[in-house]
């Protein structure tokens, strides 16, 4: 019978061979902390027509409820911090985590990876992986796992990592020796970058984001007509938004992930202005074959790129 040190030694290694930044192993139970200020999140309607964030609400502040037997949820994070830009400083801006292949796909194949590893080496258990697609909280785990503080842009910042990482978790029906996580303070201070620099205003209070203002929201997933109020506040962001975040002093500390799959195509990233309001639907989805654009769409993509033009240049 291997021992517990022994069993927690082995996943984490497994964890790091998959070329995650970081593994915390957590008994599954309630989000209590998170209860009160998601449903007033809700209730205020900051989740704009993400209608999705209504359902399910016991689900996402109780894996137990979502997952049959839940026992073990283990939290990961994955870089995904790119070592190169968009060339042309004038071409609109893609969020820099959908450079390359969908975060969705990369992370949850890691995370499958890391199930049949537990499977084969430690218990026949079953799980279930989790990246941004189900009804779970992945900021309230990962702080709860010790893995980083809730930033004034709601976002999860981590003093090792800074913040551009994504979380994923694995649900399990067994227990595995579970960590003690160390206690993360704000070290955000009275530092305000990040919500000084918000073009739209999206962040309302301290870790309040009212989504409905946010770029990154009006960009991906609203589906309509974008908000006319916001006209000329999206600084050339064409798909996502990452203000908050680069100017967050802790990302100094971001060093560039190593994942193939997240790395863009050089013919994407060497897109000039033009080329970007004279695209057309071929190259569309050769540029952005199974990444996260295909979100929006190429009509969707040609909607923002109208919002944000300001010339007098057809789109």
């Amino acid at each position: 019978m291997q021992n517990l040190l022994e069993i927690s030694g082995k996943i984490k290694l497994k964890a790091r061979e998959l070329g995650l930044l970081d593994c915390v192993i957590l008994p599954a139970g309630f989000l209590a902390e998170e209860q009160a200020y998601f449903q007033n999140w809700l209730v205020r309607g900051m989740h704009g027509e993400m209608g999705y964030m209504e359902r399910n609400v016991e689900k996402r502040l109780d894996p137990r409820e979502l997952y049959e037997n839940a026992k073990t949820v283990i939290v990961v994070l994955q870089n995904y911090f790119p070592s190169e830009t968009q060339s042309d400083t004038t071409a609109p801006v893609l969020s820099k985590y959908a450079y390359g292949t969908d975060y969705h796909f990369v992370l949850k194949n890691k995370l499958k990876l890391l199930l049949s590893f537990i499977q084969a080496e430690i218990d026949g258990c079953s799980g279930r992986p989790f990246v941004d697609s189900a009804p779970v909280l992945e900021r309230a785990w990962a702080k709860r796992a010790g893995l980083g503080w809730l930033g004034k842009n709601s976002n999860l910042i981590s003093v090792e990592h800074g913040s551009f990482f994504f979380i994923g978790e694995l649900v399990l029906d067994i227990e595995l020796p579970f960590d003690k996580p160390k206690l993360v303070r704000d070290h955000c201070g009275n530092c305000t970058k990040c919500v000084d620099a918000c073009p739209t205003k999206a962040i309302v209070a301290n870790r309040v984001v009212d989504a409905r203002r946010c770029i990154s929201y009006q960009t991906i997933e609203l589906k309509g007509d974008l908000d006319e109020s916001l006209k000329g506040q999206f600084e050339n962001r064409v798909f996502g938004c990452d203000i908050c975040q680069d100017v967050c002093p802790w990302n100094l500390k971001s060093k560039p992930h190593n994942e193939p799959d997240f790395k863009p195509k050089t013919e994407m990233l060497a897109l000039k202005r033009d080329d970007w309001y004279a695209l057309e639907k071929p190259l569309f989805s050769e540029l952005f074959k199974n990444s996260a654009v295909k979100r929006t769409g190429f009509e969707g993509l040609k909607r923002n790129l109208k919002f944000i033009n300001h010339t007098t240049k057809p789109v």
